[in-house]
This record gives structure tokens, sequence and C-alpha cells, in this order.
């Protein structure tokens, strides 16, 4: 997929009408997507569980649902119609696969409940995606995140 067209058609458009758009929160995302799935060319783990353009675990998404969504319920609701979904389906992880916007949101909804703010250069965003997103545990590193992010904000801009 092109980083462009993600970037344009999908993430900043969710990200306004789920009422969370900041340029950072979109081009982390961008970022995100393109160091976890390479922009959308893997929509699974290859040797793992994770699924969809940003590789959420399933275990990730539950607790998102489970433990946020589920105490904010017109954010759900709003989720529900971002992602043109019936309110029922939030929390299957097909949608992960198959519905860009929702996988936008659950990846949007992940770093939200970050305690910190959301970085404004992209050496930030690197250390920010590693502490919060990959883990000091995954097998990620900023210097790769930075790497990709280089070549991706020149498509986009």
């Amino acid at each position: 997929m092109r980083a462009k067209q993600l970037y344009e058609l999908i993430i900043t458009p969710t990200l306004k009408e789920l009422n969370l758009y900041s340029e950072n929160a979109a081009k982390l995302l961008l970022l995100t997507a393109a160091q976890e799935s390479n922009v959308g060319k893997y929509i699974k783990q290859v040797k793992g569980i994770a699924l969809g353009i940003y590789q959420c675990e399933p275990e990730t998404h539950e607790d998102i649902v489970v433990n946020f969504l589920n105490y904010h319920s017109e954010l759900r609701r709003l989720v529900a119609k971002v992602a043109l979904i019936p309110i029922y389906l939030i929390g299957y992880d097909e949608l992960l696969l198959s519905n860009l916007r929702y996988s936008t949101c659950i990846c949007r909804l992940h770093y939200l409940r970050q305690p910190s703010k959301l970085p404004k250069d992209v050496s930030g965003m690197a250390d920010y995606w590693k502490q919060h997103y990959n883990t000091p545990l995954g097998k990620g590193t900023a210097k790769s995140f930075s790497n990709k992010a280089a070549r991706i904000m020149a498509e986009i801009e």
C-alpha cells in the first residue's frame, strides 16, 4: 500500500472523525504501520499472532476493548461509527485484518492510553513507539523505526 494513500485516505480522516487527530498522531500511526507491516505488506505477523497493518496482538486488542472502550461508551460508539460497523462487532480480531479504519482506531487508542504526550519529531516517535507499542521486550528497534521513517516521510511530503 502507498504510504501517502494510507495517510491521506485512512489515517487522517479516521482520526479526525474520532476527534483524536493531530498531525503528530497521524504521522506516528503511519510510521507505526511502516515499521510493523511495511505499510500493509503483511496483515498477519509472519511468525506470530499480531494482526492488521499495525500488527496488534489479540491480547492487546482485547485489553483496549475490555479495559478502556467498555468504560468510555461515547468513544466506543464513535469507533463503531467511524469504522462503519455495528457496535456489537467491536472486539472481533478479524476486524484488525479487514477494516483499516477500525485497526486505525485501535492503534490510536493504544497510544491514547499512554501517560506521556505524543512526540513531535521522528526520533521521539521512534523511542515512543519502542517504549509503548513494541515494548522494551519486542524485537523492533528505535533505529529501524527511524530508518524506515525517513523514506516514509519523504513519500507523504
